[in-house]
């Protein structure tokens, strides 16, 4: 009888030990990749923030560069994410020393924040494989290159339309195909445009995973 409770105890605490190793390997965020490994991903997710949504409501946002009210900004950069098919991403790839000053410079009329430049850098432009002059210079050309419809250059009035409308007129602006822009809309507010673009940085049609607004109308605010 002594010789069974034993084993039992023996055996209670090699199952606690195994639960414990497989929990401390779940730990991470479900939105993780696996892989974590410069280069290592299937496509990248280019999301451009609608400026006068955030300046609406983060009010600790509102001293921030794109919500200068002398510049009526409307689209600005908020990141080039590499991405997996499967709905996660890697992150944080690599050490790396701060992007210089000349190149925030160079990028805050496109992403407004010297902060938000080095923070997207860190933990999303090390896992693309690209140098940071690479990296910065590939959302350089994707946001001057794009053609934005008329009723996103300078809305005077806020307006209600559907999100399929709004991604349906950039995808015909740019001659990508159905499913490459999605629209990003907490609370019905258009707030960001996604847009999913190949590693060779060629419109694509965004995979399952990656999420849509599903509200049937939607409000754009106009830029003050």
């Amino acid at each position: 009888m002594k010789n069974r409770l034993l084993s039992l105890l023996l055996l209670s605490a090699l199952l606690v030990s195994f639960g414990g190793t497989s929990l401390a390997k779940h730990k991470k965020s479900p939105s993780s990749s696996d892989a974590n490994e410069p280069g290592q991903f299937d496509y990248y997710l280019l999301t451009l923030s609608w400026a006068p949504q955030f300046c609406a409501t983060n009010p600790n946002g509102r001293g921030s560069a794109e919500c200068n009210p002398n510049k009526h900004m409307g689209l600005v950069v908020h990141g080039l994410w590499p991405q997996d098919n499967n709905g996660k991403w890697p992150q944080d790839c690599t050490s790396t020393p701060p992007v210089a000053s000349a190149t925030v410079d160079h990028m805050l009329p496109m992403m407004p924040g010297k902060q938000l430049i080095q923070h997207e850098w860190e933990k999303h432009g090390t896992c693309s494989g690209l140098s940071v002059k690479d990296y910065f210079g590939e959302i350089e050309k994707l946001y001057t290159g794009l053609s934005v419809p008329n009723e996103f250059k300078k809305p005077e009035e806020s307006a209600q339309t559907s999100p399929s409308d709004i991604e349906a007129a950039f995808a015909s602006a740019n001659n990508a195909p159905k499913g490459a822009f999605r629209v990003s809309c907490p609370q019905n507010d258009f707030s960001a445009v996604q847009i999913c673009l190949n590693k060779d940085f060629q419109y694509m049609a965004c995979p399952t995973t990656q999420k849509d607004c599903r509200a049937d109308q939607i409000q754009v605010r106009p830029i003050p």
